[in-house]
C-alpha cells in the first residue's frame, strides 16, 4: 500500500508493506555515502539491512531513550557527517523509533543547509505519529522538541513486521496515539479501541491513523491551524513526560487527553486506555506540570491554545489564559 502525501516542498511516498525493509534498496536511492542512525534498543539487523544495500555506508548507534534526543547526539551525526566527508549529493537513514527519526531528520535538515533523509519507523508510536509530518527536532533545556525544523523525508518504509520484537508496553504505548488520532477524527476507529479489538488488527489501525494524518498533513503542513489537532492530550503530555515521570511518550498523552475532553468522552477514554493496560494518572508533582506547561510551544503570551473533545470523533481549539488554564487542571489533577 502506498500513501502519497502532498506537501509543498514536493511530497512524500509512504509505503506500508510486510517485508519492505528487506527491499529499502528498491524504495530508497542508497546508491550513494548512506548514514544509517539507529539506536540500541532496535535490533541491529535492521540497521545493518540497510547499510548493506548501500553503496557506501556507515552505522550509527545511539543509545535507547528518549534523553539520547540531544544536543550532544545531534553533534555526534554531524561528526560522523563530517568525518566521512559526506555531501549534499548523500543521505541519511533512520531505522528506529520516533527519537531516532527525530533526532536523523533533525540532522540531515541542517547538515549543508540538508541532505536527503528517509525514515524507516520501526515501533508503533513511531508508525502512526511521528514519522509523518516531517517534524524534526531534538530536546533541550529540559524541554521536549524546543530546537527543531520542518524537514519531510524522501520516503517513509513502514514494515509491521519490525514490531514482532516489540513488548506489550510498547504496543500499547504507540496505539495511544492512535487512540487520539481516532478521539479526533474517526468514532468508528475509536470504536475498535472502546471494544479492546485494537492489537487483534493493529496494521488496519496503522494504515487508518496514517491515512487520517496525511490528510491533516496536506492541509496544514506547517501546523498553523488544523494540524494542531494532532496536539490532542501533548499539552499535559510533554509536561508529564518532561517531568520525569518515568512514563512512556503514549502513556503520557493518554493522560493528557483525560482533562482535555467532556465528562462523557473521558469516561470513554479512560476505559479504552484502561483496555490498552495504559495508565490513567502519574505520580507528578503539579508544580513540574505548571513549569512544563509555561515552557509548552502552544503557550503564546499570556494564553495557550488546546484541542478539546466535547464528543468523540470531533474537536475544537480552547484558547485561555495559561494562569486560568493551570489552575482549572490543578483543581482536578489526579481526582
Amino acid at each position: 500500500m502506498t500513501i502519497p502525501v502532498k506537501t509543498a516542498l514536493g511530497g512524500y511516498d509512504i509505503i506500508i508493506e510486510r517485508g519492505a525493509l528487506k527491499k529499502a534498496s528498491e524504495y530508497f536511492n542508497l546508491d550513494r555515502k548512506v548514514l544509517v542512525i539507529t539506536d540500541s534498543g532496535v535490533p541491529g539487523e535492521y540497521a545493518n539491512t540497510v547499510a548493506d544495500a548501500a553503496k557506501e555506508s556507515l552505522v550509527l548507534v545511539i543509545p535507547e531513550g528518549e534523553k539520547s534526543k540531544s544536543f550532544e547526539n545531534y553533534v555526534k551525526i554531524l561528526e560522523a557527517l563530517l568525518g566521512a566527508d559526506f555531501t549534499r549529493s548523500d543521505c541519511v537513514v533512520a531505522v528506529g523509533g520516533g527519537v531516532v527519526g527525530d533526532m536523523a531528520g533533525f540532522a540531515a535538515a541542517t547538515y549543508m543547509r540538508g541532505i536527503d533523509f528517509y525514515n524507516i519507523p520501526t515501533t508503533v508510536l513511531s508508525q502512526v505519529d511521528s514519522t509523518i509530518g516531517g517534524k524534526t527536532a531534538i530536546d533541550f533545556g529540559g524541554y521536549k522538541n524546543t530546537v527543531g525544523a520542518f524537514y519531510p523525508p524522501k520516503r517513509v518504509l513502514i514494515d509491521a513486521d519490525t514490531l514482532s520484537t516489540l513488548d506489550d508496553r510498547q504496543i500499547s504505548n504507540g496505539l495511544a496515539e492512535a487512540l487520539k488520532i481516532s478521539a479526533t477524527f474517526d468514532a468508528g476507529l475509536f470504536a475498535v479501541f472502546e471494544n479492546g479489538e485494537a492489537k487483534n488488527c493493529l496494521e488496519e489501525v496503522i494504515k487508518k491513523s496514517v491515512s487520517i494524518k496525511k490528510k491533516v498533513i496536506e492541509a496544514d503542513e506547517y501546523e498553523a491551524g488544523l494540524r494542531r489537532v494532532l496536539n490532542f492530550g501533548h499539552t499535559l503530555g510533554h509536561a508529564i513526560e518532561s517531568a520525569d515521570s518515568g512514563l512512556l511518550h503514549g502513556e503520557c498523552v493518554g493522560i493528557g487527553m483525560l482533562y482535555m475532553c467532556s465528562v462523557s468522552v473521558k469516561k470513554r477514554i479512560e476505559s479504552a486506555l484502561k483496555k490498552l493496560d495504559l495508565p490513567t494518572g502519574a505520580a507528578v508533582d503539579f508544580m513540574k506540570i505548571e513549569h512544563a506547561v509555561l515552557h509548552d510551544k502552544k503557550a503564546s503570551g499570556n494564553s495557550i491554545t488546546t484541542v478539546f473533545v466535547d464528543e468523540i470523533g470531533s474537536y475544537r481549539f480552547d484558547c485561555k489564559n495559561t494562569d486560568t488554564f493551570l489552575r482549572e487542571i490543578e483543581r482536578n489533577w489526579q481526582k
